[in-house]
């Protein structure tokens, strides 16, 4: 399963790619939002953990956008600031979670998890 972690900072990148690939997981990572935005549309990640701080393109501008472009891919926001309007502002634009920082490996790891679990469940339509 792909996963997308975009974060401008490298050692974070560097850090759950290894966490996730230890897990069997493939992942791909990006430092800026207009890489992350190549990438899905390249790769089609199932899944993307995605900052919300990033220099020029911010998260939730990717997050719009991957909205757009691929509107069954699972986002999962990533991000040390933690305000009601910025969740509510992720969710509205169709966010399926949000997580702050520090993160809670175990936690991460589940969400990410039920995510792709989620993705392969049929829909009861």
């Amino acid at each position: 399963m792909k996963l997308l972690i975009v974060d401008d900072e490298v050692e974070i990148c560097d850090f759950l790619k290894s966490f996730f690939e230890e897990r069997d997981y493939q992942v791909i990572t990006a430092t800026s939002g207009e890489e992350a935005l190549e990438w899905v549309e390249k790769a089609k990640p199932k899944v993307v953990l995605l900052d919300i701080k990033m220099p020029g393109m911010s998260g939730i501008e990717v997050l719009e956008a991957i909205k757009q472009k691929e509107p069954g891919t699972k986002v999962i926001m990533v991000t040390a600031i933690e305000t009601r309007d910025k969740i509510e502002q992720c969710l509205r634009l169709g966010a399926d979670n949000y997580i702050t920082k520090p993160l809670s490996l175990e936690y991460l790891e589940n969400d990410v998890r039920e995510k792709i679990e989620g993705l392969s469940r049929p829909s009861r339509n």
